[in-house]
């Protein structure tokens, strides 16, 4: 990837000019390290979940979602299930999408995907749940929701 900064988000047209295609609006691009391999020297399974949790912190800052401090929600994992396509190896430069695919009352489902070398590598769906500090669900604002239907195209489900 020549010219492509780490480790900042990427917005839907330069995914676009990366031959990433809809709905990805949202990307964020890194290499491979050394530490991420696995002993035949492939990329670890664990190292996609460190990605995409990654991803995720950025995903919220960037749409501006509180999710430390004061009364924001907890963001909870509570589920993810992970699809292996093709190998990575190291020093491969890759792109990590996400975004919001279903809304539900307390939780959502964010869709991902890794790119490199112009091919699609691993795809993921995850589980978040929102909670308040007791632990008891907490139910998604309006605001949050409008904003992953008009960024991402979420659905009610």
């Amino acid at each position: 990837m020549t010219d492509i900064p780490y480790h900042t988000p990427l917005d839907a047209d330069a995914l676009r000019a990366l031959d990433i295609p809809e709905p990805w609006s949202f990307g964020v691009a890194d290499r491979t390290r050394f530490s991420e391999l696995d002993p035949l020297g492939h990329i670890n399974n664990a190292a996609y979940l460190g990605w995409f949790e990654s991803f995720r912190i950025q995903y919220m800052q960037s749409y501006g979602i509180a999710y430390t401090g004061g009364d924001a929600p907890q963001l909870v994992l509570r589920q993810v299930q992970v699809d292996y396509l093709a190998e990575m190896k190291l020093a491969e430069d890759y792109i990590v999408t996400g975004r919001a695919t279903v809304l539900r009352n307390s939780s959502f489902r964010m869709d991902y995907a890794v790119w490199s070398g112009g091919k699609l590598r691993t795809t993921s769906h995850a589980i978040i749940v929102l909670l308040n500090a007791d632990g008891t669900k907490r139910p998604m604002s309006a605001g949050m929701r409008n904003l992953l239907k008009t960024r991402d195209g979420a659905v009610d489900g």
